[in-house]
């Protein structure tokens, strides 16, 4: 009797494997928004310079997010990952406290 040889690639065998493949689908990490929230002891001239130092805007788009708070008590001034998110909120905090305002700045998911 001869023996029946499966040849699979460059293996010849007489057990077949199959095998299955699993697709890995990543999923992209939540945002989180970075608020700053009004006070009415803040100056004006110290939110602008925390938005210019710490997110990067020119002075005029930091002059009208600072507006945006002064009017409507919020804006948002950024979305980030979360480690990142979280960094800008210390940063702020630790800047205003150092310079004694009570600038609050704040982060939800988006």
């Amino acid at each position: 009797m001869k023996k029946i040889l499966c040849s699979i690639g460059d293996q010849e065998d007489s057990d077949t494997v199959l095998e299955s493949k699993t697709q890995i689908k990543t999923e992209k990490p939540p945002l989180y928004k970075v608020l700053l929230l009004n006070d009415d002891y803040t100056p004006m001239e110290f939110v602008v310079y925390v938005l210019e130092r710490f997110f990067g805007m020119n002075s005029s788009k930091a002059a009208e997010i600072m507006l945006a708070v002064h009017k409507k008590g919020v804006a948002v001034v950024g979305v980030f990952a979360f480690e990142i998110a979280e960094t800008k909120v210390a940063q702020v905090m630790d800047c205003a406290s150092q310079n004694q305002h009570p600038l609050q700045c704040t982060m939800e998911k988006e």
